[in-house]
């Protein structure tokens, strides 16, 4: 049996309970690691999930494993009727709520805490659903994407943003180094807290990218997978909808 990727492996949680408490021990400086750790690429690589939502104009849209609700606040750009984002983690709610009414979305983007494998919402709700670096923390890959499915209306689409694996030398390399290694110590500096982004590197790892992520996307029941490589492989942008 292959052994569960978790944050903190000497303590007895399930890897949801310890997702939630990694989360909220490294909140207070999460925006600040993800700049300085993609050299501020992350940015665009959110923005991308707008460019392939522009097209279908969607009204209502949810967002799962929101974070500090910097998707959320992008996808604002869509003008939809409503976006709602949720997550594990009240530090990061936290954090995300104070953006949000600084950029004066409340009435727009509603947040609140819940559990991407066990969804508050009624079957074929959304028009789009998306995730951005969230699926790889799910307890369950297979019970989340079916939720996902779930609550995503007939027609509707999905954007996942995920980390992935670069092949090719030299980026395998200097993949594998900078994530063993320097990602950890800054965390450690940073945030206080190295196994998060130990943690960070393993389970992205572990992660079944590329051709192998679309399979089960595709078993899950999503129709017109496709998978878009960003930065040299460092992330990936799946697509699929609900036939």
């Amino acid at each position: 049996m292959k052994k569960e990727i978790v944050p903190y492996a000497e303590m007895a949680l399930h890897k949801k309970e310890q997702v939630a408490l990694m989360f909220d021990r490294i909140a207070f400086r999460y925006d600040l690691m993800n700049r300085l750790l993609s050299f501020g690429i992350d940015v665009s690589w959110r923005k991308k999930i707008v460019k392939v939502l522009r097209k279908k104009q969607p009204k209502t849209i949810l967002d799962v494993a929101t974070g500090t609700a910097d998707v959320a606040i992008e996808l604002a750009a869509l003008q939809p009727l409503n976006i709602t984002a949720v997550d594990i983690s009240n530090e990061m709610l936290a954090i995300g709520k104070e953006k949000i009414r600084a950029e004066k979305l409340d009435s727009l983007i509603h947040l609140q805490l819940a559990d991407s494998e066990n969804l508050p919402f009624a079957d074929n709700k959304f028009d789009a659903v998306t995730v951005a670096f969230g699926v790889r923390n799910f307890e369950n890959l297979e019970k989340g994407l079916n939720e996902l499915f779930r609550v995503l209306k007939k027609g509707g689409t999905l954007v996942i943003l995920e980390f992935s694996k670069p092949s090719g030398f030299p980026f395998t390399q200097i993949f594998h180094l900078y994530f063993t290694r320097i990602c950890p110590a800054l965390g450690s500096w940073i945030t206080k807290d190295k196994m998060a982004y130990e943690y960070l590197h393993r389970s992205v790892e572990s992660f079944p990218d590329g051709k192998n992520f679309i399979a089960i996307l595709d078993k899950t029941g999503f129709r017109e997978t496709q998978c878009t490589p960003l930065t040299f492989g460092i992330s990936s942008i799946y697509t699929g909808s609900k036939p």
